[in-house]
């Protein structure tokens, strides 16, 4: 789009409020789907009531779900039963490669989810799950105005009016044969979900990047890290040449399984390790890290916002893509995935290269810096107004 038109727009959203309008999200969370379509979808669910509306979100009670992370933001959650083994049959026309993530058959989540729309009559759904498309979106279609889609892999067709895909190297080519013909596509980093600290922190983080440090290292490797991928960087990390004076900050969700272990191997660490559990403070400790190892998942995006280099690990299929744009525009490291083989030798590898020469730093955080000012949910907002 260009600037002047998204200019426009954005003016036009600041002046414009959303009283008494609804805004209906449905997401999941849990141990196998992790934390991330919950979060962004919260972000958003925070920027809209801010212009007056009223959120809320549709969540199944899958083991780790965030409905009281929800509620505790200010926003309504409608929690639905978990399904039995032997009512989650997925069987029928619609079967997403994630359709398991759902928990029961997308005929009856439909059914669920609308008798809560019904009551409700939204103004928009915004989905934001890998296991819901098109027949499912369409089945909505009578209980709201609008229907927004996030996603991320454009595997899939889908019923909606906006679509958005806020990842790096992604075209609106991907998604033309998956949406209607009057479809808006809001495609890039441009328009990354993130909360506004990232944002009011972007103008002091990128300045004290301009001196090059090797000093205060972040590990963030999601809300959930199933396979402990944190305690694998950490034994890692035990044979690389860090400076003596390095400290290493790791943050961890509160629904971790292997917390207890990581906080064991963070106390046999050469360098002092601190473990942070469920912090409210994530862009600050970015903002004052000098590099950070993390997934490649959407806190990519808060990541570049801030300018913070990173050393990159891929740990679901839906991250290549992202490590490979991110790799290739020069903005991060990519690493691989703690499985590949030569994991543990990238890895040193590049600490290595980054002791050697910190000038590494400097260009890693110049090439992230430009994808997002940090602005994106304001632009969707001006695309949904």
């Amino acid at each position: 789009m260009r600037p002047d038109i998204l200019q426009t727009q954005l003016t036009t959203t600041n002046n414009t409020r959303l009283d008494n309008q609804r805004i209906a999200f449905r997401a999941d969370a849990s141990l196998e789907i992790g934390t991330g379509h919950v979060m962004r979808c919260l972000t958003l669910a925070d920027a809209l009531r801010e212009k007056g509306a009223e959120c809320w979100f549709i969540c199944r009670s899958h083991p780790g779900h965030l409905a009281e992370l929800v509620r505790t933001r200010g926003h309504h959650c409608h929690l639905l039963d978990s399904v039995s083994e032997s009512e989650q049959d997925s069987a029928g026309i619609s079967s997403p490669i994630h359709a398991s993530w759902l928990g029961c058959s997308w005929m009856l989540d439909a059914a669920q989810t609308g008798d809560i729309l019904a009551e409700l009559c939204p103004s928009w759904l915004v989905v934001d799950h890998y296991a819901l498309d098109a027949h499912w979106e369409s089945m909505q279609r009578v209980y709201v105005d609008h229907i927004m889609v996030i996603d991320d892999l454009a595997d899939r067709s889908h019923d909606c009016d906006l679509l958005l895909d806020q990842n790096l190297g992604r075209q609106t080519d991907d998604y033309r044969e998956c949406v209607p013909p009057d479809c808006s596509l809001l495609i890039g980093p441009r328009y990354a979900l993130l909360r506004p600290e990232f944002a009011r922190l972007r103008a002091y983080s990128l300045h004290r990047r301009k001196s090059p440090h090797l000093c205060e290292l972040l590990i963030s490797m999601g809300g959930v890290d199933l396979p402990n991928s944190t305690g694998h960087i950490l034994d890692i990390l035990k044979q690389c040449a860090l400076p003596d004076d390095c400290r290493i900050s790791v943050v961890m969700g509160t629904h971790s399984p292997w917390l207890e272990q990581v906080r064991h191997t963070a106390s046999t660490m050469p360098w002092e390790t601190e473990i942070l559990v469920g912090v409210n403070d994530m862009a600050q400790r970015m903002a004052h890290s000098d590099l950070a190892i993390g997934a490649a998942g959407s806190t990519s995006w808060e990541r570049c916002c801030l300018g913070v280099p990173t050393l990159m690990v891929i740990l679901a299929q839906n991250q290549v893509s992202i490590g490979n744009a991110l790799h290739h525009q020069g903005g991060a490291m990519l690493i691989g995935s703690p499985a590949d083989p030569h994991f543990e030798l990238n890895f040193c590898e590049a600490i290595s290269k980054i002791k050697s020469n910190q000038s590494h730093i400097r260009k890693m955080y110049e090439n992230c810096a430009i994808l997002t000012d940090g602005n994106g949910c304001y632009n969707v907002i001006a695309w949904m107004i």
